[in-house]
């Protein structure tokens, strides 16, 4: 399945964004895995919360960022996109 930007993604039950003090670096924990996450991704997955579309948060992006949400929309479905995969990111089912 590949996300679109009308896809709401969340983190399934035992992943958990979390801010590792030991590193003071932000990390995604999953069961017996964990991810080094860059700002970028950071900054993507803090809007990731299970009610907002993937084109809502390109669009917070977009004005944190000050770019055209076109830009960053297409970045933000290949990095959700690769998390999908990992199975540490799913979408909330349609109604």
């Amino acid at each position: 399945m590949s996300l679109t930007p009308d896809s709401v993604p969340r983190l399934p039950r035992g992943v958990r964004l979390r801010h590792d003090t030991v590193r003071d670096a932000h990390v995604l924990l999953a069961p017996e895995r964990t991810f080094d996450l860059d700002p970028n991704a950071v900054a993507v997955l803090s809007l990731v919360d299970g009610t907002r579309s993937i084109r809502a948060i390109a669009e917070v992006l977009a004005q944190q960022y000050e770019a055209e949400r076109s830009v960053i929309e297409p970045d933000v479905i290949a990095m959700l996109d690769g998390l999908l995969v990992k199975r540490v990111l799913e979408t909330v089912p349609a109604a």
